[in-house]
């Protein structure tokens, strides 16, 4: 099992996200918990590409300092969705016979949503802990309705096994 944590970015990790204070504790909260049970924390960020507000060498691209990585935890960089595609993570879990990711973080209508599909798609047994991803508003729905709709009903009992925090950190002391 390893822990993914994806585009947890400054830029973009804000308290305009839904739920700001329930998913920064779920998150902070699911890092520490890992970390005390040797569960890989693995890192994704987000490059919108040269000239972007979010690309490599901008202060928003970096980790927000709440979930920084600690020394030696891997970082993939994507430029796609997918947290999968073209970024080595794929490859990564393979050769390190991982059956199981837990994804939090950013945004949940987009990264999220593509990372949790394609997971499950390369036959990863992907979960969700409640809390733990959230989006803003967008054109068509609130933050809230967007988290709702993918975290009740889009991905569970589909994609993914969406289980409360507690949950995963009592999985995470089995292993």
């Amino acid at each position: 099992m390893v822990l993914l944590v994806v585009d947890t970015q400054k830029l973009i990790t804000t308290t305009d996200l839904y739920n700001f204070n329930a998913f920064e504790n779920a998150v902070k909260t699911l890092i520490a918990a890992a970390r005390e049970n040797n569960v890989e924390v693995i890192y994704v960020r987000h490059d919108d590409g040269v000239g972007a507000e979010l690309t490599k060498g901008t202060p928003g691209f970096e980790i927000y300092e709440g979930f920084s990585p600690q020394p030696g935890e891997k970082i993939f960089d994507k430029t796609v969705n997918s947290s999968f595609k073209g970024t080595g993570l794929l490859e990564y879990l393979k050769a390190k016979n991982v059956h199981t990711v837990a994804v939090v973080g950013l945004q949940t209508d987009y990264c999220i949503d593509v990372t949790i599909k394609c997971g499950f798609e390369h036959g990863f047994k992907m979960i969700v802990p409640e809390n733990a991803n959230s989006t803003f508003d967008n054109a068509f729905m609130t933050g809230e309705q967007s988290y709702r709709y993918y975290n009740e009903f889009m991905w569970k009992g589909r994609y993914a096994e969406r289980i409360s925090v507690e949950e995963m950190i009592k999985k995470m002391k089995k292993l």
